[in-house]
């Protein structure tokens, strides 16, 4: 209801002139849409990267929007259903003629990725699914080019591929095999991608696979398991006999949890490892123990953090928390990295012929280079696009958890900067 008045009172204002012709009219509003999920399998996680837009949005509008002029905003909640998420965007197109849309998930992101260039409007999701990330549709014969996606942060390919990288060392470190003899071992440790059979587990699969093999790890076939939680005892028993040394967890933390706790419990003892969507704080709290030793891919400043841009951070949480009392959890910044990138682009626009279009958005977006919002050093890593790669980020920070004397936490543990590989590109 917040953000639907906020839409009118936007676009109200825009529509006012004054009276006696004294006063100026308003600058009109800049219409953008928010696709959001607090229903359905992600929600866990959807939330807080929701809340995350919408606080930074309405803290931007208090600041006096882009340059004077308010950004019109209206959220949906699409439960996680691509096929409402596409209806959604056909109203949206008819009657509030976006310039931009923040998004969420991996189906329906990708379902649109088609409708939003041929409409020229600028898309920024929550999935980083690296398919997303060729805006030509050239580094790979057939595959569809997605010139208005953008995403902050590491695609999910590349925080796999950083966490089998640091795999690869710590079975090295660990096991004592020697560096010259590894890809040669017959005796090659066995890694396997754990997901549902959907859009947003299987995004890396085969990405994460190849390189995995590449650095000398036997692959096994995946081993389902829902994004709903559920009885996990089969798939734990499953994964034990498969002999795994290291598994990638690609759901998100709600069934994580559930499954770390039912593999605690079947005595698995492989190194278990996530993405950005698969852990975080609460994660660490529900889990205990059972969750000990987890590695996931973080891609933004901790709320614990000392670095200088959280006090802007804080700033934005009180836009629906004015007491200041919510600890946000790491999706929850990403979401505020994702709409102040938003932000600076839009500002960027008003300067170009025709001002803040879809078509202004993309080509500030693509003039970026390590671009940090003001106010938010130390907090969201430097992004950099191109007309011809929309990687945004290839840095991988890896997190540890650990929980001992009912108290919870994480230590950040290994870092790389993955080359942009053309192979790699919208994969």
């Amino acid at each position: 209801m917040k953000q639907s008045l906020t839409l009118c009172a936007a676009l109200m204002g825009a529509l006012m002139t004054g009276g006696m012709g004294a006063a100026r009219a308003e600058e009109p509003a800049i219409p953008v849409g928010h696709l959001a999920t607090n229903s359905g399998e992600t929600s866990s996680v959807a939330q807080a990267y929701a809340q995350g837009i919408v606080d930074s949005l309405d803290h931007i509008n208090a600041q006096g929007g882009i340059k004077g002029r308010k950004i019109a905003y209206e959220t949906v909640d699409y439960g996680y259903d691509a096929l409402k998420a596409v209806a959604t965007y056909a109203d949206w197109l008819k009657r509030l003629k976006p310039v931009a849309v923040f998004g969420w998930g991996t189906a329906d992101t990708e379902a649109l990725v088609q409708f939003v260039a041929r409409d020229q409007i600028v898309f920024m999701s929550g999935s980083s699914s690296g398919h997303l990330t060729d805006p030509t549709g050239l580094a790979h014969p057939g595959d569809t080019a997605a010139p208005y996606n953008f995403f902050y942060g590491p695609s999910y390919s590349d925080g796999c591929r950083g966490l089998v990288q640091w795999a690869a060392e710590d079975w090295r470190r660990t096991r004592g095999a020697n560096t010259s003899t590894f890809l040669q071992d017959l005796s090659k440790p066995k890694f396997v991608h754990m997901g549902d059979n959907h859009p947003y587990p299987n995004s890396p699969m085969a990405a994460c696979a190849d390189y995995a093999r590449d650095l000398g790890f036997q692959v096994l076939p995946p081993i389902r398991y829902s994004l709903k939680p559920g009885n996990y005892e089969p798939h734990c028993r499953e994964l034990k006999a498969s002999g795994a040394e290291y598994v990638f967890l690609a759901n998100t933390t709600e069934s994580n949890v559930a499954l770390v706790k039912a593999c605690a419990a079947a005595g698995v003892t492989a190194q278990l490892m996530t993405n950005i969507y698969g852990w975080d704080e609460s994660a660490i709290e529900a889990a205990k123990e059972d969750g000990n030793g987890m590695v996931w891919v973080v891609s933004a400043a901790p709320w614990t953090s000392a670095a200088p841009g959280m006090a802007l951070v804080r700033e934005v949480s009180k836009a629906s928390d004015s007491r200041g009392n919510t600890v946000r959890p790491a999706h929850y910044i990403r979401g505020v990295c994702s709409a102040f990138l938003m932000r600076d682009a839009m500002t960027a626009a008003t300067a170009m012929t025709g001002g803040v279009t879809g078509a202004n958005i993309k080509a500030a977006l693509e003039q970026m280079k390590g671009q940090v919002p003001a106010g938010l050093e130390g907090v969201c890593q430097p992004s950099t696009w191109t007309s011809r790669d929309h990687r945004g980020s290839t840095k991988i920070t890896l997190y540890q958890s650990h929980y001992s004397n009912g108290q919870g936490g994480a230590s950040e543990i290994y870092a790389t900067n993955l080359p942009l590989r053309p192979d790699w590109l919208g994969w």
